[in-house]
């Protein structure tokens, strides 16, 4: 019984019943007071009682068009709308979809008032977005129209007469473009069907009934009950007027708001009749009915537009990035389809993020343990070269010791990543000074080296293995390559304008010429693991991994600077906490 009842919960729905329950309280509210007072005659001044029935009229008037003005201006701040000419105020051009899709947003707006023909939407630059023809502002309207529509910044500006269309009237405005600072992005023209303004329902009228007429600035007649010329009428000055052979009373009414003038005629034997006392109550009860469906209305659409903004506002986050769900509960089951749809929308999102994120990540540990595990062999393979020159240099008494130190440099490469993938600065550093003191066995007074930390810096985690591979370079690559004595410098100092510590490996070699430096540049931004020289890979592999390690500090990797005869100078940054 209950989905039954929901497949009727509709939005439609909803809207029907309301607006019946309202229409009822209204009418019978009318009905009973005119029964209740219907039979009561009360004399009053014609007059008086004419003037506020052209004030009412007036009224009504200016209720008209501020409905239409309110219905373009949310066309003038639709989104689509906005963010086409926001497109067109940076230089870019509309396509024809885009253009196109300004046809479902007109339809739209015109289906909520009868009075509206066609929207019309220009450019900043005078050239019409829709219809799509094309055409030039300036030839639709005059000119004037368009200065005074920028003077209103964005108030409807009413130009009376179509020429284009004469059964048509014309009114205007410039759209503001929010996100610019209000600035002018274009402009709305609109045609209004002047039977919208009739003062009666039907637009019916008789020979015996009151002559209403409507009058725009320009004293162009925007609607009337009057069939003959209305010009003879402005020019008389008395209130009582002969029309039709019939003595009329004749009131005007300027409206404060458009500057309109309603005429009314009315006969003097119909004022005098008594029935104006009739008209009075049900026009009081009509101004308590529109207060009773204005209230109503006003609920009735904070209960819609609640669960929208809702809605609106959690995509906006999702815009952001966030992306959160929706609990349902809102009492249409259409806004709860749509807060379903999104809610599986954003499952669906949040699980293709972390698929990805996964994947994305096995696949940088994977590479980060490749990168290392060429690390070990091709360390080794230097170690165990220096050996062989020790074997050969020194005495069998003072093997022990470096076969010694030998094993604490293999104990620190080949311990467990997963334990020690993370050692401090003093740590790498310490280790860097064990083999340094190795080769110094091998090269003798030849070799100097310096290693400056400061004590604050020493708990600073580093990757393990990412200095001995610059050091051993340096050694291999300068200092054995160079006649003479060579001296290794290790500096970790502050950055001048970060939050970083910068690593430097320093030698006094020979230096590179500059076509030697631009192909081991090249070299390291490779996928692969690149090949520096012989059979290295310390620079390449080490660029890999401080830009694995590093991948959300938005790390350089290693910088190389480097001249003939100057030696060269390896440096890189370490995130400082």
């Amino acid at each position: 019984m209950r989905d039954r009842l929901n497949k009727y919960n509709t939005l439609r729905n909803q809207i029907l019943i309301v607006f019946l329950v309202v229409m009822t309280i209204v009418l019978s509210f009318v009905g009973i007071m005119t029964y209740h007072f219907g039979g009561t005659v009360i004399k009053d001044n014609a007059e008086r009682q004419l003037q506020q029935t052209a004030v009412q009229a007036s009224g009504r008037m200016d209720t008209l068009y501020e409905q239409i003005d309110l219905l373009t201006t949310q066309v003038a701040t639709n989104p689509s709308i906005q963010q086409l000419l926001n497109r067109l105020a940076n230089g870019e051009t509309a396509t024809f979809q885009q253009r196109q899709s300004l046809l479902s947003i007109g339809n739209t707006f015109q289906a909520y008032s009868d009075g509206i023909q066609s929207f019309e939407l220009y450019s900043s630059q005078n050239q019409r977005l829709f219809p799509l023809d094309d055409a030039n502002l300036f030839d639709r309207v005059d000119r004037k129209w368009v200065e005074k529509a920028e003077e209103e910044k964005g108030r409807q500006v009413w130009i009376g007469q179509d020429p284009e269309y004469p059964g048509s009237l014309l009114a205007i405005r410039r759209i503001s473009l929010i996100d610019r600072n209000f600035q002018s992005g274009g402009y709305l023209v609109i045609r209004i069907n002047p039977s919208y303004f009739q003062f009666s329902e039907n637009g019916e009228t008789s020979e015996s009934e009151d002559y209403k007429i409507l009058l725009g600035n320009d004293s162009q007649v925007i609607t009337s009950n009057y069939r003959l010329n209305v010009l003879p009428l402005l020019e008389q000055h008395n209130q009582t007027v002969e029309m039709n052979g019939e003595e009329y009373i004749l009131v005007q009414e300027q409206s404060n708001v458009t500057g309109w003038t309603v005429l009314i005629a009315t006969p003097v034997q119909a004022l005098t009749s008594g029935t104006s006392v009739l008209r009075t109550i049900i026009f009081g009860s009509a101004a308590l009915g529109f207060v009773i469906f204005f209230v109503s209305s006003y609920f009735f659409s904070t209960m819609i537009t609640n669960p929208i903004q809702k809605l609106t506002k959690t995509m906006k986050k999702a815009r952001e990035g966030e992306f959160h769900t929706i609990t349902p509960s809102s009492s249409t089951s259409e806004i709860n389809e749509l807060n379903l749809s999104y809610n599986q929308m954003v499952d669906h999102t949040n699980y293709l993020i972390r698929m990805v994120y996964e994947k994305e990540l096995i696949r940088n540990q994977a590479e980060l343990k490749a990168l290392q595990a060429q690390i070990n062999p091709h360390f080794l393979f230097n170690t165990l070269n220096a050996l062989y020159w020790l074997l050969e240099e020194k005495e069998e008494e003072e093997l022990a010791d470096h076969v010694v130190a030998m094993s604490e440099l293999f104990r620190y490469t080949i311990s467990g990543p997963k334990k020690n993938e993370w050692v401090t600065l003093k740590t790498e550093l310490d280790h860097v000074e064990r083999y340094i003191q190795l080769m110094k066995m091998r090269f003798g007074e030849k070799l100097d080296w310096s290693i400056l930390l400061e004590p604050r810096y020493e708990q600073v985690k580093i990757p393990k293995l990412i200095v001995q591979p610059i050091v051993e370079n340096a050694i291999l690559h300068g200092i054995e390559s160079k006649e003479g004595k060579g001296h290794v410098k290790i500096t970790v100092l502050p950055a001048s304008d970060s939050d970083f510590l910068i690593l430097t490996v320093e030698d006094d070699g020979p230096g590179m010429p500059e076509h030697a430096l631009q192909a081991i540049r090249a070299s390291m931004e490779t996928e692969g693991i690149s090949s520096v020289k012989g059979n290295g890979v310390a620079v390449a592999n080490v660029h890999k991994r401080l830009k694995l390690h590093f991948e959300g500090h938005d790390m350089k990797g290693l910088e190389i600077q480097s001249e003939v005869g100057r030696g060269t100078k390896v440096s890189f940054e370490l995130p400082h906490p």
